[in-house]
């Protein structure tokens, strides 16, 4: 099994190379560095076709055109979109290794264009893309009209010899083949591939019959044999204990009717003591351990007792008839089965190809995690993880395997141990199986509960654009069927906003975030209710409004004004839903081309209102003022409005601002004060000054630490020893110069502290 854990270390500088290329394709075409032009080692080729893969998600026929010259001898196309074409232009570089399961767009002309390559190949996975093989042998002298349509003809294969030729191949692993007629099926399908060590046929349904496995005698070779939820293997035995070299077997079953052998004693005696190089059998989901445990024996095994000597590598038995994984006494040093949790786990990592079974285990481990301690959280994150990226189209699985998933994220001491390699793993398949199964309610609980747990947005950045889409498709689409998905996306939507820098917020903008978030609160208001989400819905839009003029452009487009109007006056004693509203209406005011929109008699009126509001200690005050000073800095020529008169206005905002404590705690967070200084300067109008250098003087006052380093850097300081010289702003109110002499000693005090704890820092190292 692979691993997901891997050292936090720096990519390779090949792999930073090759990610660069892939990521860049259509930028290099057409250059000397064109990949469709360059001829590179089978190494380099091999990792610039994967990383291209991994990158551009969606593995097209254009996109192989692009690697046409490149020599490659491995690759995996599981779940490709290719066409045969593009298929061929892979393998005729006569590939060692081929991995195409999954992939539903391969006709039996990949099959021709396998045999016309294979002459190197070792290892051939065909998996579930059994539709290249043909279903049926036609019998000679009956074909008819009706069988010219279909697109396999059984006679060609018997006069060509062979199904599948490759004479070097090694490995074969064919899924789900389901074969109507032809009762030398088998044979043509496996006797021009004698030196096969490695066979797995799970799933294989013959119509006419398995022929009591007769066609295995062909494959002297092999070593491993997996014939996993196969028919009448109760019939395979005689064939079975001739294949002398055989070590691991596997004839599990997933079917309750298969598992059922008439004789399963009698079979697994012959079967064991007929492979004496036997080191792993599996016979999950079947009879053959056995009715229980014989206290006078050394084996609860029916059919074992002579391995006790010399005890199998593995023995499978998950959901083996019987409880038979639960007996004391098994002549093995591993087993999977599901006792206990290292049972499951076992279980976990060997069989995660088969879909049925996965599901079931997935279950198992979720009671695990739920109701016990789970002892080995670091294989259980490895088998969660695999099984979700193995199969994105399952959705039980991935519900089966989120819900898991939750329990170990939540986990502080799991959480301590993981690099950020591991911990985009784990989101990246996250993300994965919500964008696909977004229809699913239970998914998109799952996974909201999964990244509350991950520090937003820190964590996401790196696929953030992704995340964005989830989200903003769950607040949309789950509103009143599901309140739950509705509030934990638009929570974690808001987080996103936060902390980001401009680049973040403009996507946000362009994916229709505000003009999802104003739908959201129309709807609300239309049911006269203003909870949570209707509070957390403006928070988004103040935070994706910050310093961001295109989403301001968006929400006075969408109609924003006329909805913080109606959302006052419905719900005016909602001082969360006030301070969130007036927020976001001082990022609006703080654009300068958008300012005439917000001039209007009911927009200014409600904001003079709003002055005198005690509501949240001063923050709706303190907002009220900021969009009203950013409004009046564009001077007397700008104010539009008769009513309220703009005079009448500044004399009331000033007598606010004397009003507030300037020691006042507050429920604000700045990353600029570069709106706010600018307002500082505007000498023609002093009240702007006041509510400018009010907010500075507190802010530094209050949370000194974090804001008197951006006064410093952004140039404030130097402001505020202009307005204390009498010759630069000779109508500076008394008030403005106190509190701008209070924002120069706050900074130079705190300037002054860090000097000397760096020189204190300087001296002791």
């Amino acid at each position: 099994m692979n691993s997901i854990w891997c050292e936090n270390s720096p990519e390779s500088l090949v792999d930073i190379t090759a990610r660069f290329c892939a990521s860049n394709l259509q930028r290099i075409s057409g250059t000397e560095t064109d990949i469709s032009k360059l001829c590179l080692p089978h190494e380099i080729g091999e990792k610039l076709f994967m990383m291209a893969c991994e990158v551009n998600r969606v593995v097209s026929d254009n996109l192989v055109e692009m690697f046409r010259h490149q020599r490659m001898k491995r690759t995996s196309l599981r779940g490709c979109s290719l066409s045969d074409k593009g298929l061929k232009m892979v393998i005729r570089h006569r590939l060692r290794e081929l991995d195409i399961h999954n992939c539903a767009q391969f006709t039996a002309q990949t099959l021709n264009n396998i045999n016309k390559y294979s002459d190197n190949m070792k290892s051939l996975y065909i998996g579930n893309s059994v539709q290249i093989l043909p279903s049926y042998l036609q019998p000679e002298g009956t074909f008819s009209d009706s069988d010219s349509e279909h697109e396999h003809d059984g006679n060609v294969y018997e006069k060509q010899g062979f199904i599948l030729q490759a004479p070097e191949l090694r490995k074969l692993c064919i899924r789900d083949l389901f074969v109507t007629r032809g009762p030398t099926y088998f044979d043509l399908l496996l006797k021009p591939l004698p030196d096969l060590t490695h066979l797995d046929l799970s799933g294989a349904f013959h119509k006419e019959g398995m022929e009591n496995f007769c066609w295995l005698l062909c494959l002297p070779e092999l070593v491993s044999l997996i014939l996993h939820n196969v028919q009448e293997v109760e019939f395979s035995l005689k064939a079975l204990c001739k294949l002398s070299k055989l070590q691991h077997l596997d004839i599990s079953q997933c079917n309750e009717s298969r598992g059922q052998f008439l004789h399963p004693g009698a079979f697994m005696e012959t079967l064991v003591t007929g492979l004496p190089r036997l080191r792993s059998l599996d016979i999950s989901g079947t009879n053959l351990a056995g009715t229980g445990p014989d206290d006078r024996a050394l084996c609860d095994i029916t059919g074992l007792s002579s391995r006790v000597e010399k005890p199998l590598d593995f023995l499978g038995l998950y959901k083996t008839h019987n409880d038979a994984s639960s007996r004391r006494h098994i002549p093995a040093v591993c087993v999977s089965g599901d006792t206990n949790e290292a049972q499951i786990l076992e279980a976990g990592r060997r069989y995660l190809d088969r879909p049925a079974v996965l599901e079931s285990i997935l279950n198992d481990l979720f009671h695990v995690f739920r109701y016990e301690t789970c002892q080995n959280t670091e294989i259980a994150l490895d088998i969660l993880l695999l099984a979700m990226e193995g199969h994105l189209h399952e959705k039980h699985i991935q519900i089966s395997g989120s819900a898991s998933l939750y329990y170990v994220v939540k986990s502080d001491q799991v959480k301590r141990d993981w690099n950020i390699k591991v911990k985009r793993r784990i989101l990246k398949t996250l993300l994965d199986a919500m964008l696909f199964h977004r229809g699913d309610p239970t998914m998109m609980r799952n996974g909201c509960l999964i990244l509350c747990q991950f520090l937003i947005p820190a964590d996401v950045i790196f696929d953030y654009q992704r995340l964005v889409e989830i989200l903003l498709h769950i607040v949309s689409d789950y509103s009143d069927e599901d309140r739950f998905n509705q509030r934990a996306g638009i929570f974690l939507l808001n987080q996103l906003a936060c902390q980001v820098d401009g680049q973040q917020k403009m996507l946000v903008g362009r994916l229709g975030a505000v003009e999802k978030m104003l739908q959201i609160i129309t709807e609300k208001l239309q049911q006269g209710v203003c909870d949570d989400v209707m509070e957390t819905a403006w928070s988004t839009m103040w935070n994706v409004t910050d310093e961001t003029p295109a989403n301001c452009e968006r929400f006075l487009n969408a109609g924003g004004m006329l909805l913080f109007l109606k959302c006052k006056r419905r719900f005016p004693e909602k001082a969360d839903l006030l301070r969130n509203m007036m927020g976001l209406l001082g990022n609006v005011a703080e654009v300068e081309e958008l300012r005439p929109k917000l001039m209007t008699k009911e927009f200014v009126e409600e904001f003079d209102f709003l002055l005198d509001s005690c509501r949240d200690g001063i923050e709706v005050s303190y907002n009220a003022a900021g969009v009203l000073a950013h409004m009046a800095s564009d001077g007397p020529g700008a104010w539009t409005i008769t009513h309220p008169d703009r005079e009448h206005l500044l004399f009331r905002m000033g007598k606010a601002i004397r009003r507030w404590n300037i020691k006042s705690n507050r429920n604000i967070n700045y990353r600029s004060f570069a709106p706010i200084i600018k307002l500082a300067g505007v000498g023609h109008t002093p009240e702007c000054q006041m509510w400018s250098v009010w907010a500075l003087a507190n802010l530094t006052s209050v949370t000194p630490d974090k804001y008197c380093k951006l006064v410093l850097e952004e140039g404030g300081l130097t402001l505020m020893e202009e307005i204390l010289n009498e010759n630069s702003f000779k109508s500076t109110p008394s008030e403005v110069k106190e509190w701008a002499e209070m924002v120069r000693s706050n900074v130079v005090h705190w300037r002054e502290n860090g000097d000397t704890l760096v020189d204190s820092l300087e001296f002791d190292g």
